[in-house]
């Protein structure tokens, strides 16, 4: 009975660890854009859509195949992150 109390604790534990990063920012939007490759390296992928050409960052978290090339239709799922925020002094203020 013990051994099956720890197994279903470990499962319920390993549940709740996967779910912390949904619960960390519920709501933060998720957008799409899909076109082909242009470019691919370790830190971006340029996607055309249309006349516009897409650079979306991208790092060891970002998950993707590693055979994606030059020419590949594919759909990138990302999310707007800031980088930094300056406030600025309204106008008319003196």
């Amino acid at each position: 009975m013990k051994t099956l109390s720890r197994g279903l604790l470990a499962l319920v534990a390993v549940y709740a660890l996967a779910a912390l990063p949904l619960l960390a920012a519920p709501d933060v939007k998720t957008y799409q854009v899909t076109g082909p490759v242009l470019e691919v390296t370790p830190t971006s992928i340029t996607v055309q859509k249309g006349e516009e050409k897409w650079q979306i960052a991208r790092d060891k978290r970002t998950k993707a195949p590693a055979d994606v090339k030059v020419g590949a239709k594919v759909t990138v799922y990302y999310t707007m992150v800031a980088s930094e925020v300056e406030v600025k002094d309204a106008k008319g203020k003196k």
